[in-house]
């Protein structure tokens, strides 16, 4: 089920319970399975770093793990050769290997405890130096420092940048009565638990600085919208309305939200300050209207209604007006996500009695779809824009995936602790 029947659904799941914040880490890890690849992927080596032996091990592993399971490189094996970012390559050992570009580096102690991470990429054909950078890490940060030299290597090759420093929030359901809503990695690591609760916890959704998360919680009897602070885990309601409040999602200036509000009847769509204060309504039909998203320049709030007979897409100004129909093909399109260039707009279409996430060309119209699966729910995209993350089912789990918007990477994200649902891409770091 997906969309707006998934909505409904969810919004009848009520029941009685307490509430903890906690902060620490999660009983049980991501796990992600390569399941597709991009075509002509390009040969890499990571040559084991130099200097601190556990430390560089940690390093490695990470550097070459992230860009593997981007799906865009092939990693060479290295042949266990160790070289530091101040050695001269032997080229044409390397080419001899298959490998068109080289990283290596080193990780060094200093008497106050911090470690420097340096390394150095090479461009093996051209036998040049294409870049290379030097900071300053710690050893409970080493996995973070491979993430950041990974983003690097990633940009430096792509022209892109990297995604492996940011972070994803999801939901677990462990069962009937405990939700957990964790934030890891974008592989899957370091997860910590931001919220335990006996109720369903749905629609979590990351402010643009990446410092808050809006959800929705149902400890009070009835869904209600909070932000919580990640550093401080505070939080504060933003709507907490007569009837139901539900489906935040933040304007790209992290000033507002759109939520959707059943208030003055019916679901409508509104846009709140971030605070809560000063609710404006956007949407005036007896329909139902739900999922808002903020285009990129925010400019507009795309959302779900059936105002039309059944689910489809529309738009509407962030400051009111007439909707917009942007969707025509099929009789079911649901949750509209806008890329973070507005190029392309992801949601869900059902095909053939299945929910498969789908890809817009906003200019085109054409409309391409990217799954096989069949209850594909709650799509995010990457802060890139490169891939999607959602939310399906497998053998009567649930589980993550993660897509090229153009289809050809897949990955498979799963945990053992039970069903994983609500996926949420963060941004970049700031």
């Amino acid at each position: 089920m997906s969309g707006i029947g998934l909505q409904l659904r969810r919004l009848g799941l009520l029941a009685v319970g307490v509430l903890a914040l906690l902060q620490g880490s999660a009983h049980a890890q991501l796990t992600i399975e390569i399941t597709g690849a991009g075509a002509n992927r390009l040969p890499v080596a990571i040559a084991d770093f130099g200097g601190d032996a556990s430390a560089s091990r940690i390093v490695t592993s990470v550097v070459r793990s992230d860009l593997e399971r981007s799906g865009l490189f092939k990693m060479v094996d290295a042949g266990g050769v160790a070289m530091t970012e101040a050695a001269t390559p032997v080229y044409p050992e390397w080419k001899s290997r298959g490998a068109d570009a080289l990283a290596a580096g080193s990780i060094g102690g200093s008497d106050d405890g911090r470690q420097e991470a340096r390394f150095r990429l090479y461009d093996v054909n051209k036998q040049s130096v294409l870049g290379g950078s030097a900071f300053v890490t710690s050893k409970p940060m080493l996995r973070a420092a491979g993430h950041r030299i990974a983003d690097m290597i990633y940009e430096k090759l792509t022209g892109e940048p990297g995604i492996f420093s940011t972070r994803v929030a999801y939901v677990i359901r462990v069962n009937a009565t405990r939700y957990e809503l964790h934030i890891s990695d974008a592989d899957g690591q370091n997860a910590q638990v931001a919220l335990i609760s006996k109720e369903p916890i749905i629609s979590p959704s990351w402010s643009p600085d990446g410092g808050r998360l809006a959800y929705v919680s149902f400890e009070n009897k009835k869904p209600v919208v909070y932000v919580h602070s990640l550093a401080s885990g505070k939080r504060i309601v933003v709507a907490n309305f007569k009837g139901s409040n539900s489906a935040p999602a933040w304007s790209p200036d992290g000033r507002k939200l759109a939520v959707v509000l059943s208030k003055e009847g019916g679901s409508q769509i509104f846009t709140v300050n971030a605070d809560g204060s000063g609710a404006q309504r956007l949407t005036t039909t007896d329909a139902i209207n739900t999922e808002p998203n903020f285009s990129p320049d925010g400019q507009s709030v795309y959302f779900t209604s059936d105002r039309g007979g059944s689910p489809q897409i529309y738009r509407v100004g962030a400051g009111g007006g007439d909707p917009q129909r942007v969707s025509f093909e099929g009789s079911y399109n649901v949750t509209p996500r806008i890329s973070p260039d507005g190029k392309s707009m992801a949601f869900i279409s059902r095909r053939d009695g299945s929910f498969r996430l789908s890809v817009m060309d906003l200019a085109s119209r054409q409309v391409q779809v990217l799954t096989d699966s069949h209850k594909d729910e709650s799509p995010s995209f990457s802060p890139n824009g490169r891939m999607i993350l959602i939310a399906t089912e497998m053998g009567g789990r649930g589980v993550l995936s993660a897509v090229s918007i153009d289809g050809r990477i897949k990955q498979r994200l799963s945990i053992t602790a039970g069903d994983v649902r609500e996926p949420a891409w963060g941004p970049f770091n700031k």
